[in-house]
């Protein structure tokens, strides 16, 4: 097995730019120059990876001979970027693989990236994947990219090969010639996780329409068999006589692409609740990225995720190598397929409409590093610079959601999540809570309060200690295990089993006690939140009062002992008027 180089692949592409194509690694079809059946707007938007130029639209005008849209001009300014996956990666993918072409017996065709392999008679075979969509490519972090697959797509495959006939001998009562009989891919095969998934009969470039199992990691295979068969003519001189005899030598090979892929398969687990006003609640937890979700029937409300996307060409493909016995010889490619790329933006997950809309009361999920550094040099867009968290759930509060339109969206065009309800119901029930806070003892350095935290309904205390929560395996049968906190000042509080907490402040002020409740998702009955005030100063006190005029007189001697020696300087110093005259 055996590999081209690309710095072999550019020193070659010097001496054959005159057969360059329209399509480059830094400038590929411009808008408008295709018959792709997409419109010059949307053609501007697929190549992200290319150079941000920003001409002027009469530099433009002058280096190619004709106008640009608005949309154009953006795009060769910066990176366009979708709040949604697109389409066009798909349509210009399809499009493009028309016109991929292999060569003949004589000639090997293969992009840069192909893993070549050697027989007897077959030389530069390769079977490469060109695309496998519908996908998205998923920026995760600073060292990790995924592509996520839908469960039914399409896959466009190249294979090609040259063959290497023998040099024809001759001896002096010998010669041998050699030619082709016949050669062909005879096979192409997907295989997922080593068992195959489609076949069909052999060609050079194969469309396979798939299905795959399961979810989450799996391997993708491109697999195809090449079969030649010679002939060998060989003539040999017996005295007098001429003697011909034919051989028929064959070769074939086994030669595949594999590709470590997620499978998309977008599953959500759902809880739903009823707040004391009427609003309604839900949380979604889902195994893999998700897209947003749609909570009404008209779409008017939503939710979206971390994710947005952009489209680039796969740079694997910006060259093709054209090998034959003796040479190489290197040209740009016109089939460049086209991806959509999705990355944590640093708009983060927002509700939709901004003023009246869903609430985001909760977010899970865990903190990842910026994939920044996954990003092509050339790409421009609005990506976190920061460690984000990646989410796998949100809880979600609005005055309405429609429980048999609600919808969760997935980050591969197209896909939309299975909604599982768990075992033992979705439904949660959220009451209200009353905090109390009141002072118990005082003096002037420091009072101690009493917070109190009760159901609104039932008066049950709401306990928020967990005594257990060190040792959770020696916790009673039954024993509930409530999470959530009360905030008063800069100190976090829980009650105990009577619902009761005791603090002590020592700084003057007006104090404002809140309740922090746990997710609704994990407690039944679940609450929300309350505030109480409480005010205290040491002025409020008999003894605060004592200590204030102790104070003030003690502070206030040493200046009246100044006014008072001031006034008698002063009266000693006074020149009786009858002096003047």
């Amino acid at each position: 097995m055996r590999r081209s180089t690309l710095g072999l692949a550019l020193a070659l592409t010097v001496l054959v730019g005159g057969l360059v194509s329209v399509a480059s690694a830094d400038h590929p079809p411009r808008p408008g120059s295709d018959d792709s059946g997409l419109s010059e707007n949307e053609t501007a938007t697929l190549w992200s990876k290319a150079p941000n130029e920003c001409l002027t639209d009469a530099e433009y005008e002058e280096r190619y001979g004709e106008e640009r849209t608005s949309m154009h001009a953006l795009g060769n300014c910066t990176d366009i970027t979708f709040k949604e996956p697109p389409e066009t990666a798909e349509h210009w993918t399809a499009y493009d693989f028309e016109s991929l072409e292999a060569g003949d017996s004589e000639t090997s065709v293969y992009p840069d990236n192909a893993e070549l392999n050697d027989s007897v008679f077959i030389k530069d075979a390769h079977a490469t994947i060109f695309a496998v969509q519908p996908s998205t490519m998923v920026h995760l972090d600073d060292e990790e990219t995924s592509l996520y697959l839908a469960p039914d797509g399409e896959l466009r495959g190249f294979v090609d090969y040259r063959v290497a006939v023998p040099d024809d001998e001759s001896e002096s009562n010998q010669s041998v010639e050699w030619s082709v009989v016949d050669h062909e891919v005879s096979e192409v095969r997907v295989k997922q996780d080593g068992d195959v998934i489609a076949e069909q009969d052999g060609q050079h470039t194969p469309l396979f329409d798939y299905e795959l199992a399961g979810a989450g990691s799996s391997t993708l295979t491109f697999e195809a068999e090449i079969e030649v068969e010679l002939e060998k003519e060989i003539t040999e001189q017996v005295g007098n006589e001429t003697r011909t005899r034919y051989e028929y030598p064959t070769d074939s090979v086994t030669v595949s692409q594999t590709l470590d892929v997620d499978v998309y398969n977008l599953t959500a687990y759902i809880y739903h609740a009823e707040y004391p006003d009427g609003d309604s609640g839900v949380a979604i937890h889902q195994t893999q990225p998700w897209h947003g979700y749609v909570l009404t029937e008209d779409g008017d409300a939503t939710v979206r995720g971390v994710w947005r996307y952009y489209t680039a060409r796969d740079t694997d493909w910006d060259y093709l190598v054209h090998s034959n016995r003796t040479d190489e010889e290197v040209v740009h490619s016109d089939a460049l397929p086209v991806y959509t790329r999705a990355f944590p933006s640093e708009v983060g997950p927002r509700a939709e409409p901004i003023r009246d809309g869903p609430e985001i009361r909760e977010v899970w999920g865990f903190e990842s590093e910026s994939p920044a550094p996954t990003v092509h040099e050339n790409v421009e867009i609005g990506i976190v610079d920061e460690p984000y968290v990646r989410s796998y759930g949100l809880a979600v509060r609005y005055d309405e959601i429609d429980r048999d339109h609600l919808e969760v969206q997935g980050i591969v065009r197209g896909e939309s999540a299975d909604i599982i309800e768990p075992d033992g119901g979705t439904e949660r029930e959220i009451r209200e809570s009353n905090l109390t806070v009141e002072t118990v003892e005082e003096n002037e350095t420091e009072a101690t309060l009493r917070i109190e935290l009760r159901d609104a309904e039932t008066g049950t205390p709401i306990a928020l200690e967990n005594p257990f929560e060190d040792h959770p395996r020696v916790a009673p049968i039954g024993h509930e295990q409530r999470s959530g906190y009360i905030t008063i000042g800069d100190q976090r509080v829980e009650t105990n089993a009577s619902g009761v907490a005791i603090v002590t402040i020592r700084t003057p002020g007006s104090y404002t006690a809140e309740y922090h409740p746990g997710s609704w998702r994990t407690h039944d009955p679940a609450y929300v939140g309350d505030r109480a005030s409480v005010g205290w100063h040491p002025l409020s006190t008999i003894s605060g009062w004592l200590t204030l005029i102790v104070d003030v007189v003690r502070f206030s001697i040493p200046f009246v002992v100044a006014l008072y020696a001031g006034l008698k300087l002063g009266s000693f110093l006074r020149i009786p008027e009858d002096q003047h005259r």
